[in-house]
Parts: structure tokens; C-alpha cells; sequence
């Protein structure tokens, strides 16, 4: 299999995090953001959204981290990802997408470089932005953690949802945000950075890093 991925993109780092946590060997193709190479026609040519994460398996290409990460749970169950029971799974998804779908559109690089230009805005103004929509959707994944106290995100495992959570911390941490008032989060992101799944794929140690 190969990544193709950004060190500090949040969504390829949940899926170095799954692939960890399942021991799959890839290869890492990094794919520079800051330097616009996800629009080079090299890279346009295999991603149809020109975005990343992007895995190539044999032939076939996947995009979209949950997408991967649930790919990689089928075609590789063990460990599992995902509670067996529905209500679980469900759980799982619903923390999952609090962050990917309410959180991290509003500030992934493309909406902060509209942010700045065109729509002018300032570096501290920017940064206001980001604060704000990460502090205030992170209190809805405090708040599903709070009613179903566990280890991890859902039970005594870490899955879908800790792949998720993990790297909006690391961007919360970049972004000074305010953590104090989401404790279950914090112990949760905690727990995860104990294992090397989590430590080992972290932003700072990918190849593209330096």
C-alpha cells in the first residue's frame, strides 16, 4: 500500500494512526500542502478531489480518511476499529464526525487561506477563527464522553474515534487553543499518546517533517 499524505495535515495523520494501530507496512508519498503539489497534474491525475490522505491498494485508490480508515477495517479486521455491537459503532461514528464534519472543515488550509485572501482578514483574526470552532465543537465530544466514561473514546479500546480526535488535539495545541474546559477529552488524548500507534505517527516524526 502507499500513503500518499501531508505531515501536518490532521486527516492523513488519523490514517497513519489506523494503520498503526493494525501494524500494515506503506509506503509514504508526501504530498506538500504549503507548496500546492496536491493540485500538480501528477498528483490530479490519481486524486480525483486533489486533496489528501489518498491510499493506494494494489490498483485501487481510496480517498477521504473515515473512508480509509473503514476500508482498512474491512479488508484488514483485526484489530478491530469499530465496537461490534451497532450502538457502538454508532457512538464511534458520531465522535468521529463531531470533529471531521463540524470541526475540521471550517478550518482546514483552504478555508484559512480564503480567510486571509481574498477576504483580508489578519493573522490574529485568523487565528480567532480557528480558535473559536475548535474550542466550541470540541465541548460536543466532551459532552459524549462525559455520558459514557470509558478509557478511550468508546470502550476499552482505541478506534475510528481516537484516530480522529488525536490529531484535532495536536491542532488545537498548535493553534493555542483552550483545553482546560474539556477534561474527558484530554484524558482520552492522553490514554492514545501512551501507545506507539499514536507517538510514533505524530507529525513531527514523518519523513516530510523536516
Amino acid at each position: 500500500m502507499e500513503l500518499f499524505n501531508y505531515f501536518r495535515s490532521s486527516a492523513s495523520y488519523r490514517v497513519r494512526i489506523a494503520l498503526a494501530l493494525k501494524g500494515l507496512p506503506y509506503d509514504y508519498k508526501p504530498v506538500h500542502l504549503q507548496k500546492n503539489e496536491q493540485i500538480a497534474e501528477s498528483y490530479a491525475s490519481v486524486s480525483a478531489s486533489r486533496l489528501v490522505p489518498l491510499l493506494k491498494d494494489g490498483d485501487d485508490y481510496v480517498h477521504q480518511s473515515l473512508a480509509i480508515i473503514e476500508y482498512l477495517d474491512e479488508t484488514h479486521p483485526e484489530p478491530p476499529l469499530l465496537p461490534k455491537d451497532p450502538l457502538g459503532r454508532a457512538r464511534a461514528r458520531a465522535v468521529a464526525l463531531d470533529i471531521a464534519c463540524e470541526i475540521h472543515p471550517l478550518n482546514n488550509l483552504r478555508v484559512l487561506r480564503y480567510l486571509v485572501n481574498p477576504l483580508g482578514l489578519d493573522e490574529e483574526a485568523k487565528n480567532r477563527w480557528y480558535r473559536h470552532w475548535v474550542e466550541t465543537g470540541l465541548e460536543a465530544v466532551e459532552r459524549q464522553l462525559e455520558a459514557v466514561p470509558a478509557r478511550y473514546c468508546v470502550g476499552d479500546q482505541p478506534g475510528l474515534a481516537d484516530c480522529v480526535l488525536v490529531p484535532q488535539i495536536f491542532n488545537a495545541q498548535r493553534f493555542d487553543c483552550r483545553l482546560d474546559h474539556v477534561p474527558n477529552v484530554m484524558r482520552v488524548f492522553e490514554a492514545c499518546m501512551k501507545l506507539d500507534a499514536f507517538e510514533a505517527t505524530r507529525p513531527e516524526k514523518c519523513p516530510d517533517a523536516a
